[in-house]
């Protein structure tokens, strides 16, 4: 089977929003949202993906220092095997702007299970709902 390793990142406003990216049109699981992000090229490490997808894909530029490792998901699909960790970032240069036609969402940490996701992404979402979650007063 083959092996895919995919990085993601969950970008965290000021008010503790994530970011998700609808999957355009054309795309495999199009229309469903996920933690932007993308494959890890042969020779590249998983944070320089990262860096590099958050540039191409929303106009924003993160800074390795920037990105704080917080878990992964393992995922079987029928065609290849799936690992992608997750990074949270909170700082970042630029307004994010999609550069690839799809759609963004600025989201609660309880409400991200409102959002289809590819099967993936779906177990960070607890890990990310932990993280964020506000303390009581």
């Amino acid at each position: 089977m083959k092996f895919v390793l995919v990085a993601a990142c969950a970008l965290v406003d000021a008010d503790g929003r994530v970011l998700l990216a609808r999957r355009p049109p054309g795309k495999p699981m199009a229309g469903r949202w996920e933690f932007p992000g993308g494959k890890v090229e042969p020779g590249e490490r998983p944070e320089q993906a990262l860096i590099r997808e958050m540039k191409e894909e929303l106009g924003i530029d993160v800074r390795e220092a920037c990105l704080s490792p917080l878990t992964f998901a393992s995922h079987a699909y029928e065609e290849f095997q799936l690992l992608m960790p997750l990074w949270v970032c909170r700082r970042w240069d630029g307004m994010v702007t999609p550069k690839e036609g799809q759609e963004v969402a600025w989201v609660r940490p309880e409400r991200l299970r409102e959002y289809p996701m590819p099967p993936a992404d779906e177990p960070l979402i607890p890990v990310l709902v932990e993280l964020l979650a506000v303390p009581a007063r």
